[in-house]
């Protein structure tokens, strides 16, 4: 039958080299070791089989290429053996090789047996990954042909086609051990499937993680960027652009609500030993233990500020507000802290610390990054109004950043206390008296907030119009 399709035959000298279109890969074959001494790869005068590789246009999977899409290689059954696919095929016409699969022919009065075999496939270089695969079952060498990912990648499902298993776990071992490009890596993700679970274990070990590795991951690298790196700055800055690209945002709030409850636990307990009459007196230990006390507080209060932000940049930080406003003791606590002249000279920025992580949490709910229930609103506002009370009259005097914290806070609580009902700011609004100043001009905000609850309290009732 006349085959219409282009044929190129490989020169038939013992010394022929694998045919390619891949040039370095074909350079690379020539380091290849022989199995035997009296079989070489496409060698007719000590070939038994005759292996006609080919293209066929009718399949789905065939790329317009300019590579040739037929081969004929002369090949030796023992070494054929090696792969299970050809050991099968064969298995029963050793001792008959005239018969072929194909009918019975003959090369220069020599009997060959004869196999097709389709390599149709969707890459453009099918026939040279065949012919290399074919090659190699003439060696044990194959490092000097498998020395890239993409190579290991080219062969591995030509070897699998072939059951021919040393080629497998070659290029398996050879892909467990290197880095991949992103590209490569969807490639070994494509192949999986079809290797072996054994041979694939640790392939799916390096590119998949228990379902709770990505929360642990981000804990740990917070925990981390806060507690124990020395370069904290800038290892924050990284980690806190990590978080912004983090594709779940559910699992950034989880690991930043369990950080804000620990370092906020932290700053709680040390507030409270601080302010235990156990821990009051005149001895060197209870000075010791009274600076290690605030500087917990203080430390961890910074990890607190780091930590909102974090969360209302993310616009997750709606548990750290509740949170922020179930603190009765730790108000309490403060407010006595700050009323007291120890804290000055040992950490003087405490008390700005902690209305700063007031102030963002305040911020994000006037702005409404952060949507808070009218409940959450008023206690926000009930309850921080006295620290932040305490902390005017008591840090004296006043740097011009801390002016400039409080001013801010002051601003956006009365901003808060608008939006609550009339009652509600009547009684907030009295206790921001606190607010205003000798020098009338500094305190526009309380004057623009009391006008509006005035204004409001006496326009005309809508209640008949809407009956």
């Amino acid at each position: 039958m006349t085959n219409n399709k282009k044929r190129q035959r490989v020169p038939h000298h013992p010394t022929s080299t694998l045919y390619s279109a891949d040039t370095s890969r074909s350079e690379s074959s020539l380091k290849l070791c022989r199995l035997t001494s009296n079989s070489s790869f496409n060698d007719n005068s000590t070939a038994d089989v005759i292996l006609r590789l080919y293209v066929d246009s009718s399949s789905p999977f065939v790329w317009d290429s300019t590579a040739e899409d037929e081969v004929q290689i002369y090949l030796h059954s023992d070494l054929l053996h090696r792969s299970k696919y050809f050991a099968a095929l064969l298995s029963d016409r050793w001792q008959n090789p005239v018969s072929n699969i194909n009918g019975i022919n003959s090369d220069n009065d020599k009997k060959f047996i004869r196999l097709n075999f389709d390599v149709s496939s969707p890459t453009p270089s099918s026939i040279s990954d065949h012919m290399t695969v074919l090659q190699l079952l003439y060696t044990d060498d194959f490092s000097s042909v498998i020395n890239s990912v993409t190579v290991a990648l080219d062969l591995l499902p030509v070897a699998l086609k072939l059951l021919f298993e040393d080629c497998v776990k070659a290029c398996v071992k050879f892909i467990e051990a290197v880095p991949w490009t992103e590209e490569e890596e969807k490639r070994v993700i494509e192949i999986i499937p079809l290797i072996r679970e054994e041979q694939s274990r640790e392939l799916l070990s390096r590119l998949y993680a228990p379902d709770d590795s990505c929360e642990e991951m981000l804990n740990g690298l917070i925990m981390s960027a806060i507690h124990n790196h020395p370069n904290t700055a800038s290892v924050k800055a990284f980690v806190a652009k990590l978080l912004r690209e983090f594709a779940s945002r559910e699992s950034a709030r989880r690991v930043l609500e369990r950080a804000f409850e620990e370092s906020l636990k932290v700053v709680k307990e040390s507030l409270e030993e601080y302010s235990s009459p156990d821990f009051r007196g005149d001895t060197c230990e209870t000075e010791a233990i009274q600076r290690l006390n605030l500087h917990t507080a203080m430390t961890n209060g910074r990890h607190l500020v780091w930590l909102v932000e974090r969360m209302i940049e993310l616009r997750v930080a709606d548990s750290a507000v509740k949170e922020w406003i179930e603190q009765a003791e730790f108000t309490v606590n403060l407010q006595r802290t700050f009323r007291d002249d120890a804290w000055r000279n040992i950490v003087p920025g405490l008390p700005s610390v902690v209305m700063r992580c007031t102030c963002k949490l305040a911020n994000g709910v006037a702005g409404g990054t952060i949507l808070a229930t009218r409940q959450v609103r008023m206690k926000l506002v009930k309850d921080w109004l006295p620290v932040l009370i305490v902390c005017k009259d008591n840090v004296s005097p006043l740097v011009p950043s801390q002016k400039a914290l409080y001013l801010d806070l002051e601003e956006t609580f009365l901003r808060i206390i608008s939006t609550l009902p009339m009652s509600d700011a009547q009684e907030l609004l009295q206790q921001c008296l606190s607010f205003s100043t000798k020098n009338l001009e500094d305190c526009p905000h309380l004057i623009r907030a009391f006008n509006t609850w005035f204004r409001r309290a006496t326009q005309p009732s809508l209640t008949g119009d809407h009956c």
